[in-house]
């Protein structure tokens, strides 16, 4: 077994199992994060930006590893995905019920949360806290979001991360084919997170909040990734919602999923039917989703 193909959001990529062997015995004093660095220059696996593509290839040498193909040099710190697995740091928050109108915790704040910003404590706190889905680990690009009030009290946390790899009933509103879709998906993003604090009761609040973001995102997303956003999309739980929030703030309804996961190949893992609920950031997004 000389190459193993791996598939990176939806992409075929083949892995020389030479290469790595050569690597490890060559560099037997280089840790993990060094040799998937390498073999990212090496395969020339990087993001639109020019970023390495280090998660997916450290993935790759896992699986290598456990399936005994290749023997990974023992760990020189504890797994960085183990460390944000851990309990989250319980963060002090202002838990006081707000209930009034819009117009009486008005203007709000939406803070754009990055890595390094002394509110991604408090972003992951609620999250893992109080969304139903709780918080795992963000892969590829994504942005977060928390609203404060005027009174720079927390009312709400945002999630945007990749976009669905395949998915029929937005892939046929876009209009695009499977080629265009693999060039271009990174111009959508997923909203796969979605909290109102439970002790917030402010009409027309999540709606307000979304047509907030929708807004900024696209040059946030420019900012940090050095490209725009022309579409959004998030997935509705029926059994749960009935997505009356996305519908005020005139998203659009384009079907539904089929009750599986991006994980079922074998089409054997059943989940929840999910609305699908689609923004568009541009007039002419189809346009430049079908051309680039």
């Amino acid at each position: 077994m000389n190459r193993y193909t791996v598939t990176i959001q939806g992409e075929r990529r083949a892995a020389d199992i030479g290469t790595i062997q050569a690597l490890l015995k060559k560099n037997s004093h280089w840790g993990r994060t060094r040799l998937s660095e390498e073999l990212c220059r090496l395969w020339n696996w990087r993001t639109d930006t020019g970023q390495l593509k280090d998660m997916a290839c450290r993935t790759l040498l896992l699986k290598l590893d456990r399936a005994g193909i290749i023997r990974l040099p023992p760990r020189k710190r504890p797994s960085n995905n183990g460390l944000r697995n851990r309990a989250l740091t319980d963060i002090p928050h202002d838990t006081t019920p707000i209930h009034c109108s819009l117009q009486e915790i008005a203007p709000l704040n939406v803070l754009s949360v990055p890595q390094s910003s002394p509110e991604l404590s408090l972003f992951k706190c609620l999250l893992a806290k109080y969304h139903y889905l709780g918080l795992q680990n963000t892969v590829g690009e994504n942005i977060k979001y928390l609203i404060k009030d005027k009174r720079n009290r927390p009312l709400a946390c945002l999630l945007f991360g990749s976009a669905a790899w395949k998915c029929a009933s937005r892939d046929n509103f876009i209009g695009w084919n499977r080629q265009v879709r693999r060039e271009n998906l990174g111009y959508l993003t997923n909203n796969t997170r979605f909290l109102i604090l439970p002790w917030v009761r402010v009409p027309h609040l999540a709606s307000h909040v979304l047509a907030q973001v929708a807004k900024r995102i696209s040059t946030d997303w420019q900012v940090k990734y050095g490209h725009p956003i022309y579409l959004l999309e998030t997935f509705v739980d029926r059994s749960r919602y009935r997505g009356i929030c996305y519908q005020a703030a005139n998203w659009t309804l384009a079907g539904q999923t089929k009750g599986r996961t991006r994980n079922d190949r074998y089409n054997t893992i059943k989940t929840s039917i999910k609305d699908i609920y689609l923004y568009p950031l541009t007039k002419h997004y189809a346009l430049r989703l079908r051309n680039g």
